[in-house]
């Protein structure tokens, strides 16, 4: 089978993994964040084992990939690999005092989010961790400086000395939110760079963070 046909062959599993309402569902619930399968099934109102098709339908398409929890790794969380999957914000957006994202040890994925955020959107930002680190990983450092992209935080800050009542709270690591769940709006299963330690985790976590933020900034406005 040469390219081009393989390719078309892929667009029509594609487009026939979203010709269901409820996988259409599963989609949209996803568009924003995270969820693990249970959560999914609360909104979804499906049966497990239902439910259990149409995602195995939806990864087998490669539109939505599942991770094992960093935290309990009895957890699984399902991604969304394609915003553009989802329709664009056509009412108007979510008015929030500020965006706050969270990780574990607020030296990595927090930091980068939070960069990448400010140059995205006007809504405030800030980030903290619920056990920080002495300091922000070189990791990150280094790979800000590949993107031209500027920190906002010299120094990791405790989550209890930076949150406030009126923040949309985005959990970028699966500790931080199964820590904190249910008092976080928003959860990004990213992968740990800093667990990994060498720049191609670091690339890929910044990528991934970037789409993420890119979708969210148009829904948000600030109040």
């Amino acid at each position: 089978m040469n390219t081009e046909r393989t390719s078309l062959v892929e667009r029509a599993a594609r487009h026939a993994a979203l010709a269901d309402v409820a996988r259409l569902m599963v989609v949209e619930e996803l568009a924003l964040g995270d969820r693990s399968p249970s959560e999914l099934q609360v909104v979804v109102d499906l049966p497990s084992n239902l439910l259990a098709h149409h995602l195995k339908v939806l990864e087998d398409a490669g539109l939505v990939a599942r991770r094992r929890s960093e935290g309990d790794r009895r957890r699984t969380y399902l991604t969304l690999l394609d915003s553009s999957l989802v329709e664009p914000p056509t009412a108007d957006g979510l008015h929030v005092g500020r965006i706050l994202f969270v990780c574990s040890a607020n030296s990595a994925r927090s930091q980068l989010a939070a960069a990448l955020w400010r140059r995205a959107s006007d809504v405030p930002v800030a980030s903290a961790g619920t056990r920080p680190a002495e300091r922000v990983s070189d990791g990150a450092k280094e790979v800000a400086k590949r993107r031209s992209l500027k920190l906002i935080g010299s120094t990791p800050r405790m989550l209890s000395d930076v949150a406030a009542d009126d923040d949309y709270v985005v959990a970028v690591c699966d500790n931080a939110y199964e820590e904190l769940s249910p008092a976080v709006n928003l959860h990004w299963s990213v992968p740990d760079p800093v667990a990994q330690g060498n720049d191609a985790a670091f690339d890929l976590a910044y990528t991934e963070l970037e789409r993420r933020v890119t979708n969210l900034a148009p829904r948000l406005i600030a109040s």
